[in-house]
């Protein structure tokens, strides 16, 4: 099943970016539909005021996933270590994060929603890993502990 599937006349607005200022950090994110009809999650993170990391979400209706075990994105990145995030329900104050390295060039990653663990600012809960009933927000976080550009193409994004 599709959940994401970027296009030229795709519709951006709804994909927030959330960066360390919330804190007092320096970080600029922003995303965009680019020239190739792709998502772009772009920017720079800085290590400045205790910053480092910048993050883009996007809400979803309640969707339950129950008959689904793994997500599976297809994306361009840029050798950088990103994560890709989930909550359960947007109210949430944990999500459930897997991180994976990209390469320069497309690629396309299986992340199992067993594999996917609860986190809540940098710190790894004693929860279960994500049980994959239901999911109302996704997301995308570079926090690498260092000041880096970035720059994270997404063509789409599917439940297997």
């Amino acid at each position: 099943m599709t959940l994401i599937n970027f296009t030229a006349e795709s519709d951006s607005s709804n994909w927030k970016t959330v960066d360390d200022n919330v804190m007092g950090g320096k970080s600029e994110g922003a995303f965009k539909i680019n020239a190739n009809g792709n998502g772009l999650f772009y920017g720079e993170v800085s290590l400045e005021n205790n910053g480092g990391f910048s993050m883009v979400k996007y809400p979803i209706d309640t969707l339950k996933t129950a008959s689904y075990s793994k997500f599976r994105i297809t994306l361009k990145g840029d050798g950088k270590t990103y994560q890709f995030r989930v909550k359960t329900f947007e109210s949430d104050k944990h999500a459930y994060i897997y991180p994976f390295k990209t390469t320069n060039g497309w690629e396309t990653i299986e992340i199992p929603f067993k594999e996917m663990y609860a986190n809540f600012r940098g710190k790894k809960l004693e929860l279960p890993n994500f049980e994959g009933n239901q999911i109302e927000m996704i997301a995308f976080l570079i926090g690498n502990k260092k000041a880096e550009a970035f720059n994270l193409e997404i063509g789409n994004i599917s439940l297997k």
